[in-house]
Formats: C-alpha cells, sequence, structure tokens
C-alpha cells in the first residue's frame, strides 16, 4: 500500500514537472511574439499586455512588470473562487511570462528588429503568441489578464461567457490604444493579430486534426455497417429515429472516422443503397479506439 503511495506521489510529481516546463515554453513563445514583433511597432495582442504597452510607450514602464502588477488584485480573487490547481498554474504562468518578458525586451528589444512592417508584424506575432497560448491552455494553466478576469466573472455570473468576456475586453483595451497612441492603424492590425491568435488558440487546443462525424439513413444500415467495419475497420451505431415526413421507425448509422476516410464511406453507402443520406459534421477531437488515447 505504501509502495502505491509512493508511486502515485512520484508520478504526480512528475507531472507537475512536466506541466511547468511546458508553461515555461508557452509563456517563451508568447514573450518571444510580444517583444519581437507587436511591441516594436507599438501593436497590441489584448489583454493586459495592451494595457502594458500604452504604459510602456508613454512612460517607460516595463511591460513584465506592468503586467505583473496589473494581475495582482485578480490573484487575490482567483484564491477564493478558482481551483487550487489553476491558482497555482496561472500564478506560475502569469510570473514567468512577466519575467520572460522584461529579459527579452532587455535582450532584444532595440538590438533586433525584425519586420518595421505592420502587417507582417501582426501576422507573425499574433501567430507565435497563440502557440505559446495555446501550450499554457492546453496544461490548465494561465498568464492572468482578461483571461483570468473573464474566468473570475464567468464563474460569479455563468451566464457570462468566458470567450465573450475575452472579447469584449480585447476590443476595450485595443480602443484604449488607438486612443492613447492617436493611431487608429494600430488597432486595425492589433485586431488582426487578436484575430489570429483566438484562431490557432481555437486550431491547437481544441484539435488541429479535425475527424468526420458521419450520420447514414438507409435501410439497408447493417449491410452498411458490416462493409465499414471489413474495409476500413471502423465501429458504426445504429440509433433509433422516427422519419416525421413519413412516420416511419427508422435506424440512423452513426461513425466517426478520419477525413481521408469519408470518401470511402460515401462509396460504400451508395454502392449499397443509391437512396441513403448522408450527413457529415466535423469532430475537433475524439478520443477512444482508434483515435486518441483518453
Amino acid at each position: 500500500m505504501f509502495a502505491n503511495n509512493t508511486n502515485m506521489d512520484v508520478f504526480i510529481i512528475k507531472k507537475y514537472i512536466k506541466d511547468f516546463i511546458l508553461i515555461t515554453i508557452g509563456c517563451a513563445f508568447m514573450a518571444a511574439g510580444v517583444v519581437l514583433f507587436l511591441l516594436p511597432n507599438q501593436l497590441s495582442s489584448g489583454g493586459f499586455s495592451g494595457i502594458a504597452t500604452v504604459l510602456y510607450y508613454l512612460f517607460n514602464f516595463k511591460i513584465g512588470t506592468t503586467i505583473l502588477v496589473l494581475n495582482i488584485p485578480l490573484f487575490v480573487i482567483s484564491f477564493f473562487k478558482l481551483g487550487k490547481e489553476f491558482f497555482t498554474k496561472a500564478i506560475f504562468g502569469t510570473v514567468m511570462l512577466s519575467i520572460l518578458l522584461d529579459v527579452f525586451e532587455g535582450a532584444f528589444q532595440d538590438r533586433i528588429v525584425i519586420t518595421q512592417d505592420k502587417f507582417l508584424a501582426s501576422i507573425y506575432g499574433g501567430l507565435i503568441i497563440g502557440i505559446g497560448n495555446s501550450i499554457i491552455i492546453k496544461y490548465n494553466a494561465s498568464t492572468g489578464g482578461t483571461e483570468l478576469l473573464s474566468n473570475i466573472i464567468s464563474r460569479i455570473s455563468p451566464k457570462f461567457r468566458i470567450g465573450h468576456l475575452m472579447s469584449l475586453f480585447d476590443i476595450a483595451i485595443v480602443v484604449v490604444n488607438m486612443v492613447a497612441l492617436k493611431q487608429i492603424e494600430i488597432g486595425l492590425y492589433s485586431a488582426i493579430s487578436i484575430y489570429i491568435i483566438n484562431k490557432i488558440i481555437e486550431a491547437l487546443a481544441e484539435g488541429i486534426n479535425f475527424t468526420k462525424m458521419l450520420f447514414i439513413v438507409s435501410d439497408k444500415y447493417e449491410e452498411i455497417s458490416k462493409e465499414i467495419s471489413d474495409k476500413l475497420g471502423r465501429g458504426s451505431t445504429a440509433i433509433n429515429a422516427t422519419g416525421m415526413y413519413e412516420k416511419a421507425d427508422r435506424k440512423i448509422l452513426w461513425c466517426v472516422v478520419s477525413k481521408n476516410e469519408v470518401a470511402k464511406i460515401r462509396e460504400i453507402a451508395n454502392n449499397i443503397d443509391r437512396n441513403s443520406f448522408m450527413s457529415i459534421f466535423n469532430a475537433r477531437e475524439v478520443y477512444g479506439m482508434g483515435f486518441k488515447k483518453i
């Protein structure tokens, strides 16, 4: 019994070490995207980094330190409202990002100028920040800012959705950037960067390898199911349904396959029953036999 407990403790420690290492890598990506692309071009990625960018150009405040200071009140609130694991990782992520932003700023700012083209900066900055943020989200962490604030508000009042709140905060902060720095173009380019960040997070955090979910309506569902199993090795499920037009009981065949297998299944269904009906949907991620391990 003691041996099992010890093994479990070792496993948990290794897991946390791995998580914190990967969160650090994610923070490094985010810091690089901000310092090398967005900050030199006065662009914003939304969130507290947008506020820190304004304060950097108006008062020369260090961007990492500013983000850390702005997050302190949120840490106090989140301690009581969010889970301990998320709270711990949120503090680690925010502190690590703040440190790396200041380190990268001191090491690279005014020494390495990759591009002064705001359009390119918004694209590549958004891409790199999005990759870093995806890593952080995947390991149940946060870098504070509007994401943490949105989590707190959503926990207090569930009617507010985190994604909608973050979008509203980002828009407000970009508008503040435009007004403070007196350049409308900054807001337009920053919007491109924010859009790319959100799309990268959506793709990487939720799954970039799209699978397909198929619904097949056919009187010959058993034959189609057998052919799918024999030729592709995929399982399927028959679901009871009622056709409302004919008021008749039917079976709907449901199966999940890779996108490369859709054409083959369409061919199978068509060869067996030319009157079959098929609907195809995107499935972000699928866990289980034949797909990702849970």
